[in-house]
């Protein structure tokens, strides 16, 4: 059995995260997404077609030709045409029924595991509201359509992207979307209309298309990790909870960590800081004197040093933090945060969210940001400013 992960794409609404690396690269706790979906197939196929083109060789260079038992192969996505075109480039490699699974979501194996007990069969997830996705329409056991972002709700069932097929897919021809692009759901639905596609209907998943969606995947994940400590523990230290501390961390006297909290390998914590639950901490990170962080990933080799507040945010790898940077996560008026993408405001639908730094991003003494800012990456913030629109990548900002 063999599995295509579709890692092709800019991921142009996970920035600033993707701006110096690939969506299937960026971490949530110990692993990359893409290593998390890789784990979840092994024993299931035995070969993984990964369609890559945006910053590929980064993908290549960190994953290889095996993994955990995996067959590892590549397929270069030239022009990034869309999904349809991404299965199109990985038909040379493809033998009989593989499993087609989006490169930036989260998925697990009971699911996927269904899924493969029917041929040919799709995944679908029960949502509130299908519409910020595609509603599957389906009749007795069968699906009948895939409708992308209906204006009206047809279904609460929306496709996650999981599809098991065969090579007679490739027989249909497809035309461009309205977008200018192929997309596989024409494929699936072109299908649907001419032969029996069975679904079944996945017990978890979570989308990776914006940065937020990171941190829900976070909360979810620490709630399922057992507690761990390898690192050392000084003097007057409280652990609460399940609380993962991997080895050659150091957490320093006074330091008070109320689970659930993961912090990686070779890390710096305290004195006297606080990390709150649902809190995630990469490798190699310094967190400082009176330093409080809450619901919120902080990824490798950055440092917040001291004084600072985080909450509900994702700072990115390498940043360094100056004395006293505060994240605002709430409005006055109580509202949802709203974050501008691509020229567009996009409701979050959380009331706590912080800001989302890019990788070897700094910020002067006292930087205050509001609510819902994206800070790119390689940009510098100069002291005392406040922070209330997204900031370019490679910006040196003075305030206005």
């Amino acid at each position: 059995m063999q599995a295509v992960i579709l890692a092709a794409g800019e991921g142009t609404r996970l920035w600033p995260l993707t701006s110096t690396r690939p969506k299937p690269l960026l971490k949530v706790l110990d692993r990359t997404v893409l290593e998390h979906n890789l784990e979840q197939l092994a024993s299931l196929v035995e070969e993984v077609i990964l369609v890559v083109g945006y910053k590929g060789e980064m993908i290549r260079n960190f994953i290889g030709n095996h993994y955990k038992g995996l067959k590892i192969s590549y397929a270069w996505q030239k022009s990034l045409l869309g999904t349809g075109d991404a299965v199109k480039v990985a038909e040379p490699f493809l033998k009989d029924k593989f499993l087609v699974l989006n490169g930036d979501d989260f998925y697990f194996k009971e699911d996927l595991t269904k899924c493969l007990e029917n041929f040919p069969s799709i995944l679908v997830k029960e949502v509130e509201d299908p519409r910020a996705f595609a509603a599957v329409l389906v009749e007795d056991g069968l699906v009948k359509d895939i409708i992308e972002k209906p204006k009206e709700i047809y279904s609460n069932l929306a496709n996650i992207g999981v599809y098991f097929l065969d090579r007679s897919i490739f027989e249909i021809k497809l035309g461009k979307s309205p977008r200018g692009e192929y997309e596989i759901t024409d494929f699936v639905r072109d299908f649907a209309k001419n032969k029996k596609l069975y679904f079944r209907i996945a017990k978890q998943w979570f989308p990776g298309s914006y940065p937020w969606h990171l941190l829900e995947v976070n909360e979810f994940l620490l709630k399922n990790r057992e507690r761990k400590i390898e690192g050392e523990i000084e003097e007057n230290c409280q652990i609460i909870g399940p609380v993962i501390i991997q080895e050659g961390t150091i957490i320093k006297k006074g330091t008070y960590i109320k689970g659930p909290v993961f912090v990686g390998k070779n890390c710096q914590i305290g004195p006297n800081s606080y990390l709150r639950d649902f809190t995630s901490i990469g490798d190699n990170c310094i967190v400082g004197q009176g330093v409080e962080i809450k619901s919120s990933i902080i990824s490798d080799f950055s440092s917040i040093p001291h004084l600072s507040y985080i909450g509900d945010s994702i700072i990115g790898e390498n940043c360094n933090l100056g004395a006293g940077t505060i994240t605002a996560n709430l409005r006055f008026d109580g509202k949802t945060i709203k974050v501008t993408i691509r020229g567009e405001r996009i409701d979050t639908k959380r009331k706590k969210f912080g800001c989302v730094l890019g990788n070897n991003t700094k910020t002067g003494i006292n930087v205050s940001l509001m609510p819902g800012v994206l800070i790119g990456s390689n940009s510098i913030i100069y002291p005392k400013t406040v922070i209330f629109k997204n900031i370019k990548d490679n910006t040196i900002f003075k305030g206005e």
